[in-house]
């Protein structure tokens, strides 16, 4: 039985680890030759490696214009088409209090966060035109939705992924692209711990601290969004353009039912409350 995307051709960046790493390989095992792209050769050429000839890599600095349209040629020239791009690559960017946030960190965090996907779409789109077909897919988060919980910057970079594909969709729709982002909330990868070599123990501390209080009851794996990332690749979702898919563990929902105040979540009679006669 054919894979979802059997035929196709994706382009991922920060494809070493976490999200990207775990798109990659279930994208490359529903059928896609994948172009696994990252800054770290070590950690893309590994995954690159595992999964074998539907795979390569290339090494790509995603504020660099010049390098991503290297990725994006590179893939042509091996494979001919790009049917699916999935702007990933991102980090915290600036952390801290607003009045300490030096303009060098401002620029550093919008260069990787926000200009790396504006030069992700603008590569492709013209080869997806020519095609008339193909599917953009940006990481986002949840942090462009709800306060708290994340630098500034991540957040205000965050919610610009989210509008700007809003309006590259409206603009390519016509030309049977699909543009869509996905929200991710609390996810186990080396960006929620806060360091690229984070080893399983970090993890699992992570797991049983922020994981607990999650509404899911759960920390999210980079399965959950690999399998989002899925579905707005293939012909599943030929109908859903200029979307921001939330997939956060019911994070954006708000607190888990047992953070609530027991006023709200005991059951108690109402009796007392009814007129007489009722």
């Amino acid at each position: 039985m054919a894979g979802r995307l059997e035929g196709k051709v994706a382009v991922i960046t920060g494809a070493g680890s976490g999200i990207g790493a775990e798109s990659a390989r279930l994208f490359a095992a529903e059928g896609a030759n994948v172009l696994v792209s990252d800054m770290r050769a070590e950690s893309g050429e590994k995954v690159a490696a595992e999964i074998g000839d539907s795979a390569a890599f290339q090494a790509v600095d995603v504020s660099r214009e010049a390098d991503v349209r290297a990725m994006i040629e590179a893939a042509m020239a091996r494979w001919g088409r790009i049917d699916v791009l999935f702007n990933n690559a991102g980090f915290g960017g600036a952390i801290g209090p607003i009045e300490s946030t030096s303009a060098d960190d401002y620029d550093i965090t919008f260069d990787v966060l926000l200009k790396g996907v504006f030069l992700g779409m603008k590569y492709v789109a013209p080869i997806m035109k020519a095609q008339r077909a193909g599917s953009i897919i940006s990481t986002a988060s949840v942090a462009a939705t709800i306060g708290g919980g994340s630098p500034h910057l991540y957040a205000v970079a965050k919610a610009a992924v989210v509008k700007l594909t809003e309006t590259v969709a409206l603009e390519l729709g016509a030309q049977g692209i699909r543009v869509n982002c996905i929200c991710p909330g609390f996810i186990a990868t080396p960006l929620a711990v806060g360091h690229p070599d984070a080893d399983e123990d970090a993890f699992e501390k992570l797991r049983n601290g922020i994981g607990r209080s999650q509404p899911i009851g759960r920390l999210g794996e980079p399965r959950d969004i690999a399998q989002a990332a899925l579905y707005l690749a293939s012909d599943d979702s030929t109908f859903v353009t200029g979307h921001a898919m939330v997939v956060d563990g019911g994070v954006n929902a708000g607190p888990a039912w047992d953070h609530w105040p027991k006023w709200m979540t005991e059951s108690r009679p109402l009796k007392m409350y009814r007129p007489k006669g009722r």
